[in-house]
C-alpha cells in the first residue's frame, strides 16, 4: 500500500510519538503535537500506538491512495472528504484504489492526523520515525512532504473485522478557548503575588509567532519578585516559561531540552492534546491542580484507551 502526495500542504510531516533517550545529546523527543489523537486512531486500526502517521496543518495536502487502504483521521476537524464524500474523524474508513483525500475547511483545531493500517513505512532515525526539521533527519528524508512524494505503508497481520469508531468519552475536549490544567513548577514562587493571581485569572491570546517549538502567549505582563539569573535547567513539552518581556511561552513538541527562563507552570499530560490544537487567534486560561489530580487525569485516559483497545480486539474475533 502507498499514499501519494498529489498537492502539498502548508506543513505536512511524518511523525510518531517521539524520539526518547537522547536529551543528554541535546536532541529533543519531538514527535506529534497531539499524542492522544494519534494513539486513538492507531488503536482503531489495530496498529501499534507508536506507528508513524502524517501530521497536517490547514491548508493540508491532497492525498491519493494508490491501493485499497483502511485509514483513520483524528485530531483537528479539517473537513476531510474522500472522493467528495465527508469522512468523519475517529472512525476507520476504507479507501478504494485511486481515491482522493482532501481537507476542505478548518472547523476546530489546527493539526489533523492520518493513520493507515500497518502504519507508514519509514526508516527510523535514533529509534523514531518522527521528522526533525532542524536536523534534517528522520521522517521522510528529514523534511516536510512535497507534491509527488510516495509514502509506503507497513504490513499488518491483525484481523480486520468491522470498522470501529471511538466514542465521545475518549476524544479530547478541543476548544478554541479552553481552560488548561497546570501544576506548579520549580520557579512558580518567583512570581509576584499579583502576577501569580493574573496567571490563573486572566485570558491569554496565542500569538502569531507560535509554532511546534512553543506558543507565545499575549496578555497581562507577569513580573518576578526580583531580577534573577538562572542556570539552564531541563524543560519539557508543556513547560510554561516566563520570557524577559513578561509574556509566558508554553513549550511544545519541538522545544529545546533545556532553558534558562523561569519555569512557572507545567501543563498536565492529559491536557496537552487540547493545548496542542490551539493556534494564533485562539485564547487560553489556566487553572492549577495538584500533581495527584494530574496523575489521576492521565490514568483516566489510559483506562479509556485500554477499554477501546479491548473492545476492538473482541470485535475482530
Amino acid at each position: 500500500m502507498a499514499v501519494t502526495i498529489n498537492r502539498s500542504g502548508i506543513l505536512d510531516t511524518v511523525q510518531d510519538l517521539g524520539r526518547y533517550g537522547y536529551r543528554a545529546l541535546g536532541i529533543n523527543p519531538g514527535g506529534v503535537m497531539d499524542r492522544s489523537a494519534v494513539r486513538i486512531i492507531n488503536v482503531l486500526l489495530g496498529n501499534e500506538e507508536n506507528s508513524a502517521v502524517l501530521e497536517m496543518h490547514f491548508p493540508a495536502a491532497i492525498l491519493i491512495f494508490e491501493t485499497e487502504t483502511l485509514f483513520a483521521v483524528g485530531g483537528a476537524d479539517l473537513g476531510a472528504e474522500l472522493d467528495g464524500s465527508p469522512v468523519p474523524n475517529w472512525r476507520v474508513t476504507k479507501a478504494p484504489t485511486g481515491a482522493e483525500l482532501r481537507f476542505r475547511k478548518k472547523s476546530l483545531g489546527n493539526r489533523t492526523y492520518l493513520a493507515i493500517r500497518g502504519g507508514f513505512e519509514i526508516k527510523p532515525w535514533l529509534g523514531s520515525a518522527s521528522t526533525n526539521l532542524f536536523a534534517n533527519a528522520g521522517g521522510f528524508h528529514g523534511r516536510a512532504l512535497r507534491a509527488g512524494d510516495v509514502v509506503n505503508s507497513g504490513a499488518s497481520d491483525a484481523p480486520v473485522g468491522s470498522y470501529p469508531a471511538a466514542g465521545p468519552g475518549i476524544i479530547p475536549g478541543y476548544r478554541s478557548s479552553p481552560t488548561i490544567r497546570v501544576t506548579a513548577a520549580p520557579e512558580s514562587d518567583l512570581l509576584t503575588a499579583q502576577s501569580a493571581n493574573a496567571l490563573f485569572t486572566s485570558e491569554f491570546n496565542i500569538g502569531s509567532g507560535s509554532n511546534r517549538m512553543g506558543f507565545r502567549l499575549e496578555g497581562p505582563r507577569l513580573k518576578l519578585l526580583a531580577e534573577t539569573e538562572l542556570v539552564s535547567s531541563a524543560v519539557n513539552f508543556g513547560t510554561v516559561q516566563l520570557l524577559p518581556d513578561g509574556n509566558p511561552v508554553v513549550l511544545m513538541a519541538d522545544a529545546q531540552t533545556a532553558g534558562g527562563y523561569p519555569r512557572i507552570a507545567n501543563v498536565i499530560a492529559a491536557d496537552l492534546p487540547v493545548a496542542a490544537q490551539l493556534g494564533p487567534g485562539d485564547t487560553v486560561r489556566f487553572t492549577e491542580i495538584s500533581p495527584e489530580e494530574a496523575v489521576a487525569a492521565s490514568r483516566r485516559f489510559e483506562r479509556d484507551l485500554c477499554f477501546l483497545r479491548m473492545g476492538i480486539k473482541l470485535g475482530r474475533h
